[in-house]
């Protein structure tokens, strides 16, 4: 009877029930977005697991929101709890800092203090010589684990803080490849060179 009278209680109906929608919302949703990067980035193992939760916890959720349908705050509660359940999601994937990513760096020829200071902390370096509008240039590829991204930022900047670069993520790379991060080095990512037939 106790129990019973809380759950009717207006104090439960709008400011409980509500607050259980919201931060409920914000947990499925999160899980989702989550499980949307797991899977962009082919990390397969945890995809059924944090569906699975998503979805239980949207399907308790849901139910309170459909239980009282005259009650206008859950309303705003879901609707508040999707919201910042992506946001909340983007963010710990950021602070995770899990992946690869790629490092694509033009610049000009005259770089190579920049290409020593990365090859001495490791970064698995590719260079090719191309031309931009205003001249002869060098790409500079790295493939990198993404923790790695703000060092190597710092280390570019450092050298040449004008540089033009990129940051791509990457889905796969296999373990012939080095890239900083990785329990081997100095092997190469790219093979631009082909023998001739």
């Amino acid at each position: 009877m106790v129990f019973e009278s809380i759950l009717t209680s207006p104090w439960y109906i709008y400011l409980v029930l509500p607050l259980l929608i919201f931060f409920g919302r914000v947990a499925d949703v999160t899980l989702g977005t989550m499980r949307h990067i797991f899977i962009a980035k082919g990390i397969k193992f945890w995809v059924p697991l944090l569906g699975f939760v998503e979805i239980m916890i949207w399907l308790l959720v849901a139910r309170q929101v459909i239980a009282d349908i005259s009650n206008v705050i859950s309303y705003f509660a879901y609707a508040g709890g999707f919201a910042t359940g992506n946001y909340v999601g983007m963010k710990l994937e950021e602070k995770l800092s899990f992946g690869k990513i790629m490092l694509r760096i033009v610049t000009g020829n005259n770089e190579e203090s920049l290409i020593k200071k990365l090859k001495e902390q490791k970064y698995g370096l590719t260079i090719v010589q191309a031309k931009g509008v205003e001249g002869d240039v060098k790409v500079i590829f790295s493939i990198m684990e993404r923790k790695q991204l703000t060092k190597a930022i710092s280390i570019l900047k450092e050298f040449n803080p004008h540089a033009f670069y990129t940051i791509e993520d990457v889905r796969f790379a296999n373990e012939n490849g080095s890239y900083a991060g990785s329990k081997r080095n100095f092997l190469r990512i790219f093979d631009f060179q082909r023998k001739a037939k």
